[in-house]
């Protein structure tokens, strides 16, 4: 799972826009000088651009988006297309929600709650999909349980003793760090409310305080530089809070060698043939399991509806399968999962998350296959770590290329995040990337989507920007149901916007780069250009480009 706290995620990218004419049976490509030229928007955001800022058009708003308000507008319009089914392999999902539970998708060959497997598809109970964690949701991450296990070859077994002897400690001394800081603030908060008699404050009622005591001159500096941090105290509190939560995790199952977190599951997660296990209910455990809710919202929440979030895709079944925990997920639970959706019916599989170690990856890799022979399409999160996918040194499971230098299948796109900010820092900081090993870039910064609860709330992550391409790829697929699992990939890769423009990867300014050199088509996904694309594909009209395949 996708983890990595608190690092943001910006890319750049500019522009080759394909646009149809009037009449127009091609694509026409426009200058790429004329995008890169676009006026930076210096503008902060409004509130409405903020929670849509994904579905933007570049040309038009000047934010880097995929063009699919555009693309519904102009192309779109009233046709309905062919319902496709979304897999999202990920955490528990609130099939409550109220901008989910009229999208999910439902086996109506299984009866709910009768304890019997009616489909005989091997699943007892699957109404909206399956949950191969059960019970359980703290995990340790994979490089620990090797230890804890003995499992893996020796040299990785090596590696992950000197990166548990690194990260324990650091993971521990962040956790007491983070709850000094909450105290203090607290402490602050209370005697600064206290002075000015209010329950809340502006910042420019915290600096017209003057302080009579030492102690009140401290908690107006400490609140002063809190405000750096966040727009009120109690914002600032929340993302303490949320460090308190994290590191907490990582020091009690994350990175606790004697954490067993599977018991609950009563499976060998090391052998694959040990089925069955888990049950029909993928639905979250505990309101802090929001990571599925939130990335299903993104690909299909209901469009137009009135409430919180508009999905990419409007015409989506998503079939929720629980199988990451709070954790690194097991290849296992992985490569059941990938098997699960397909034969299950589904035409697109999301996977935001990743690993550094997979002791059993040649199961998520058969799996993978099998989804290629089935004409599936697997899109996955290039992952948050700010690295570079093409270093041996920055393995990044699973992924289609086994570490060598060519894929071997041609149905797994993997994703790289942007944010709003179009420019020399488009490039998330946590965004991994790669000129061989991430396909594209698409919005994955402080994105708006479902939360438990029907909830709302802004996350970021390369695990935000996958979806997003789900959902593009289930346009292309719903109004274009012939094209195959790698045509769509493909069209993806064509279309998108492409950018001369020099971008800082990892948040460090002496990486700059050109956008061009950090994936391999060297784009930022646009959903207007690939339905046109697609158009033209299946008409015959254009062929694609071999050297995105």
């Amino acid at each position: 799972m996708n983890r990595t706290y608190r690092k943001l995620l910006f890319i750049s990218a500019s522009a080759s826009l394909f646009l149809m004419g009037c009449g127009a049976t091609s694509l026409v490509s426009t200058p790429i000088e004329n995008i890169d030229t676009v006026p930076l928007k210096v503008s902060e955001l409004t509130e409405a651009e903020e929670k849509n800022w994904g579905h933007a058009d570049l040309i038009m708003d000047t934010i880097p988006g995929m063009s699919v308000d555009k693309a519904y507008a102009e192309i779109i319009k009233n046709k309905k297309g062919k319902t496709v089914v979304v897999a999202v392999l990920d955490s528990g999902m609130d099939l409550e929600h109220e901008d989910l539970k009229d999208v999910l998708w439902t086996n109506k060959d299984e009866i709910p709650n009768n304890g019997k497997d009616d489909d005989g598809n091997g699943y007892v109970d699957d109404i909206h999909g399956y949950n191969f964690l059960g019970d359980a949701y703290n995990e340790q991450l994979e490089y620990v349980r090797m230890l804890r296990l003995n499992i893996g070859d020796a040299s990785d077994r090596a590696k992950a003793r000197l990166l548990l002897d690194e990260e324990y400690p650091q993971a521990l001394q962040n956790k007491q760090q983070y709850e000094q800081i909450f105290q203090v603030v607290k402490n602050a908060d209370a005697a600064v409310k206290e002075e000015l008699g209010k329950d809340s404050y502006t910042k420019e009622e915290l600096l017209s305080i003057e302080p009579k005591t030492a102690q009140m001159e401290q908690s107006v500096a400490v609140l002063t530089q809190m405000f750096t941090y966040g727009e009120s105290i109690p914002m600032v509190i929340d993302e303490l809070t949320e460090g308190i939560n994290y590191f907490t995790d990582q020091v009690n199952y994350n990175l606790n060698k004697d954490f067993n977190g599977r018991t609950p599951v009563g499976d060998d997660p090391y052998d694959i043939a040990d089925v069955p296990y888990g049950n029909g209910n993928p639905k979250n455990l505990v309101k802090t399991e929001s990571h599925g809710t939130h990335v299903a919202g993104i690909i299909a929440a209901s469009r137009n509806n009135g409430k919180g979030a508009n999905g990419v895709a409007n015409n989506v079944e998503i079939m929720s399968i629980r199988a990451v925990p709070n954790g690194d997920e097991y290849d296992k639970d992985i490569a059941l999962g990938i098997r699960y959706a397909v034969d299950n019916g589904a035409a697109i599989i999301n996977c935001s998350f990743g690993k550094s170690f997979s002791p059993e990856s040649e199961w998520v890799y058969d799996a993978i296959k099998y989804a290629a022979s089935r004409d599936v399409l697997i899109v996955h999160a290039a992952g948050n770590d700010g690295e570079d996918l093409d270093d041996p040194e920055n393995p990044n499971y699973p992924n289609d290329h086994r570490f060598g230098s060519t894929e071997f299948v041609d149905n797994v796109i993997t994703v790289g995040a942007l944010t709003s900010s179009y420019g020399s820092e488009m490039v998330a900081t946590f965004s991994n990337y790669g000129k061989q090993n991430v396909d594209v870039f698409a919005p994955g910064d402080k994105i708006y989507s479902t939360m438990p609860n029907n909830e709302y709330e802004f996350q970021g992550g390369t695990s935000m920007a996958a979806p997003a391409v789900s959902g593009v790829a289930a346009l292309i697929r719903s109004h274009y149901p012939d094209l195959s699992a790698p045509q769509i990939k493909n069209i993806i890769m064509q279309s998108g916007l492409s950018s001369k423009s020099s971008v800082i990867v990892a948040g460090d300014e002496t990486k700059a780069t050109t956008f061009d050199k950090i994936s391999k088509s060297g784009k930022m996904v646009n959903a207007y250009n690939a339905l046109i694309l697609a158009d033209n594909i299946t008409k015959g009209k254009m062929t694609l480009d071999s050297n995105t395949k």
